[in-house]
């Protein structure tokens, strides 16, 4: 019989509306799953924990990554699969971040949560929750059907590391703009395998250390050269994620570049996405990105900002020699970018 362990996180799932104040807050996992007796349906071992205090998404922060990515390591053997309770805020920064932690993922590790709180009447939480755990059970020929970390959401299931939080309000909450989903759910799960990871069938590794010394620079017309002095000088700064228009370009203003330049020759990495939702960095493409590469600032490609901040604080913490380090911004180590 399979065995599935559900992790509980916190976030909208799980919270009730406070009759006195009208607020939402956490209840107990064990009511949680009074609320989807649908659950004891499936024939498949379900176990569960929760962290001893659930947290709403906006409070997750690297070491919370790391006590869920310890608590899959810790029960690998154990379990055939894992479903992650989540809010939806951060939940892609989590999927990425779990992502590059767990190397040699053989296993499914589904997050999933809701928009709505499970006590309410239209709430989307039973199929999003139920869905996946069917999705984290299947196997095929023996093997698990997505051996991979993935985000499930209103009937659609995306990689985590492409996966981006589109919407506050729809319960299509999320989307992966550069990468094909992994499955859709309607009668049938219709799985998407040319999309899938494949396993390497090595053995699980987890890597524990993350280097949140990082910075986001978004340009935007009228950006000031104090504002880009005052994050290149952050004390401690190892890496700066620019976020630049269409392409990858910027401003071709000589007070910027060499900025970007001084930053460079101390060290920082500059990694260089787009914040155009679809599409990607493509350095030289126009004159307004040529001096770029030329300088040393590494393209992100395709990535979402969210796989490209989690990807920087695990490359960081491996300390490897920073232009290692550039070299594997570069490839794809978890499907996060397309080659």
């Amino acid at each position: 019989m399979n065995s599935i362990l559900i992790i509980y996180t916190g976030g909208t799932i799980g919270m009730v509306r406070d009759e006195e104040t009208g607020s939402l807050k956490s209840f107990d996992f064990d009511s949680l799953m009074n609320e989807i007796p649908e659950i004891k349906k499936f024939k498949t071992n379900i176990e569960a924990t929760s962290f001893d205090e659930p947290i709403d998404s906006s409070n997750m922060q690297p070491e919370n990554w790391m006590e869920i990515a310890q608590i899959i390591f810790d029960n690998y053997d154990k379990h055939d699969g894992f479903v992650v309770l989540h809010g939806s805020d951060t939940m892609a920064y989590t999927a990425s971040a779990l992502s590059f932690m767990l190397e040699n993922l053989s296993k499914p590790v589904i997050l999933t949560g809701s928009q709505l709180p499970i006590g309410v009447i239209r709430t989307d939480a039973k199929e999003n929750l139920l869905s996946a755990i069917e999705i984290a059970c299947l196997k095929e020929s023996g093997n698990p059907i997505i051996p991979e970390v993935a985000i499930y959401f209103e009937y659609n299931l995306y990689r985590g590391n492409r996966s981006t939080k589109v919407s506050a309000e729809e319960f299509e909450a999320f989307k992966s703009p550069n990468y094909p989903m992994l499955a859709e759910a309607g009668v049938n799960l219709k799985f998407k395998k040319a999309n899938i990871h494949k396993s390497t069938g090595e053995k699980l590794i987890l890597n524990k250390h993350l280097n949140n010394h990082i910075a986001t620079l978004k340009l935007y017309p009228g950006i000031t050269e104090e504002q880009v002095f005052s994050v290149i000088n952050i004390p401690g700064l190892r890496a700066v994620v620019m976020e630049t228009f269409g392409a990858g370009n910027a401003s071709t203003q000589l007070w910027f570049i060499n900025l970007l330049i001084e930053a460079i020759n101390k060290g920082i990495i500059i990694l260089n996405i787009s914040q155009c939702l679809g599409g990607g960095v493509e350095q030289g493409k126009y004159e307004t990105s040529s001096a770029f590469t030329k300088i040393g600032v590494v393209s992100g490609k395709d990535m979402t900002y969210e796989a490209a901040v989690t990807k920087l604080m695990y490359l960081l913490g491996t300390e490897l020699p920073t232009q290692e380090i550039k070299d594997w911004l570069q490839r794809s180590l978890r499907g996060e970018i397309t080659l």
